[in-house]
This record gives C-alpha cells, sequence and structure tokens, in this order.
C-alpha cells in the first residue's frame, strides 16, 4: 500500500471508530442476502436471485437522531431522470444548509476538517467550510447529454437517478435503498459477487447488489450498510479532496476498500462509492 493510502487508512479508522451512530448488524437492522443476481447480459427474466427483500428489519427510532432525520429530509428533493432540470426551492436550500450543520456537529466530520485543514485542502473558518462543502455536493450541474443542470453529487451518490428510464445510475446509499424498498419501488434481485470479490456476509457493513428502482435496473451497486450519513459524507469528502486518483484504496477496521470518486469539473462530485477488496484477517 502506498505511503498516502497507509496515511488515508488510518484517518478512515478514525472515521470509522468516532462513528457513533452507525448501527449494529443483527441488532438495530438484518438484511437477508438469498441468493446471487444474475447475468442480466445472458437472460432478462432469470436474473432474480432473491424473492425477498433486501431489508427483514430496521430499528427505525434511529432516524429520529439529528443527522438522519436532515438526511432523509433531502431524499425526495430531486427528480430522478438526468435531462430533467433540478429546480431547488428556497425550502430544499434551507434543509440541505440544515444537513450540512447537523453532520459538522459530527465527531467525524470534525475529525476529517481537521485533517483537510492540516493539508491547506479546506479553510479552517466553518462558514468557509460549509460553503466548499455545499459546493463540492449540491451545487447543480449538466450530466452527460444535457444541457441543463439537472444533476448534483448528492443527487447521484445518495438519492439516485435514472437514465433513459431504463438504467439506475448511483444510488448508493442503503437508507434511501431501505426507504424505497419499503414504499415498494424497490425490487432487490441478489448480491453480486465476481471471481476476486469476496462472499458477502450479512453482518458486514458492506455488499455489492442488484435491483430494480421504479422502472429502471442497477446491474450492480455497491453499498455500505448500517453507517450514518455523517461517515459516508466524511469519508467521501476526504478522498474527494485529498486524492486526485479517481480510486483510492483504504484499510480499515474488517475492510479493504477501494474508494471511486470521480471528480466532475474537478469542482463537484461526479460519482463516489465503496468496492470491496477483500475482509482482513484481524
Amino acid at each position: 500500500m502506498i505511503e498516502g493510502d497507509r496515511e488515508l487508512s488510518a484517518m478512515v479508522q478514525e472515521l470509522w471508530d468516532n462513528d457513533i451512530n452507525r448501527l449494529r448488524p443483527g441488532i438495530d437492522y438484518r438484511i437477508s442476502l438469498q441468493g446471487k443476481a444474475g447475468d442480466l447480459a445472458e437472460c432478462d427474466d432469470c436474473s432474480d436471485g432473491a424473492g425477498m427483500p433486501l431489508f427483514t428489519f430496521v430499528d427505525e427510532n434511529i432516524f429520529k437522531k439529528e443527522t438522519f432525520l436532515a438526511f432523509i429530509s433531502l431524499l425526495d428533493n430531486y427528480e430522478s431522470d438526468t435531462g430533467e432540470p433540478e429546480i431547488v426551492t428556497p425550502e430544499e436550500e434551507l434543509e440541505n444548509h440544515k444537513f450540512l450543520d447537523s453532520i459538522m456537529k459530527t465527531p467525524t466530520m470534525k475529525i476529517a476538517h481537521k485533517y483537510l485543514v492540516e493539508k491547506h485542502l479546506s479553510p479552517e473558518d466553518p462558514t468557509g467550510f460549509k460553503k466548499q462543502l455545499y459546493h463540492i455536493w449540491f451545487e447543480l450541474y449538466a450530466r452527460r447529454g444535457s444541457s441543463k443542470p439537472d444533476s448534483s453529487g448528492f443527487e447521484h451518490v445518495f438519492v439516485g437517478e435514472t437514465r433513459g428510464g431504463h438504467t439506475v445510475i448511483g444510488f448508493h446509499n442503503w437508507i434511501q435503498l431501505y426507504l424505497q424498498e419499503k414504499l415498494g419501488h424497490i425490487d432487490y434481485k441478489g448480491y453480486s459477487v465476481n471471481a476476486n470479490s469476496p462472499q458477502p456476509d450479512e453482518n458486514k457493513h458492506m455488499m455489492a447488489l442488484q435491483f430494480s428502482w421504479k422502472n429502471g435496473i442497477k446491474p450492480k451497486g455497491s453499498i455500505f450498510v448500517g453507517v450514518s450519513p455523517e461517515f459516508e459524507f466524511s469519508l467521501y469528502t476526504l478522498c474527494f479532496l485529498t486524492s486526485p486518483n479517481e480510486r483510492v484504496k483504504v484499510s480499515f477496521n474488517v475492510y479493504e476498500v477501494e474508494i471511486v470518486c470521480h471528480h466532475y469539473n474537478q469542482k463537484h462530485i461526479g460519482t463516489t462509492y465503496p468496492v470491496l477488496v477483500k475482509y482482513l484477517n484481524v
């Protein structure tokens, strides 16, 4: 592992250790992996490896915590179809700021901010830092094939979008997945593994999966499960600002993970998500 990645790994471990709002597998939530998703390229109808939902239980009391509450309020603020311009109302802008205010008070975001200041990548002043976060995550831009601002880093990563009505893009958040599944908009089709990836584990906090959302399909998505919104937000912000590479490998807890982070015009997050490389023997 190269030096920069080792330093980043130590930071991510610190974020992980201080993620006080993380849910406990099997206690605060339960998932049911069921079967492996089929290969969509090979057949259309035989790809459903799961007859039941992914989430069998989530303790929704946790959603009353400040950061969860603020995060969930943002999920219905977007038009999922790329090409449809986003209109941000004053109320929605207020909700964006409320979310940033809530996560900036958490240990994980404070740790990330301190590190970014030390690296001269973020302003020390909280107001300046908040402005930077807003710019990276919430400022609208035109995604490929669109002439009007129709997307943002937050919408793509945490809410999900559809392209051409048939393909789901982004959508890398477990809370949105759970809430949409509960509403009947998600059909979980099984977990995804390839020859090199480890088998998923219902008691671990990461998995790759296939699902349909509305009328579109996500052939393979990769997500953290059970972590807090502030953990993901801090982690992805850290990777976006510290690494010019679009893939950075980090090791923390029992996971070796590749964080994919595509920049949009070097100013905004295009997409970002975790890819589980292996479980560490600890």
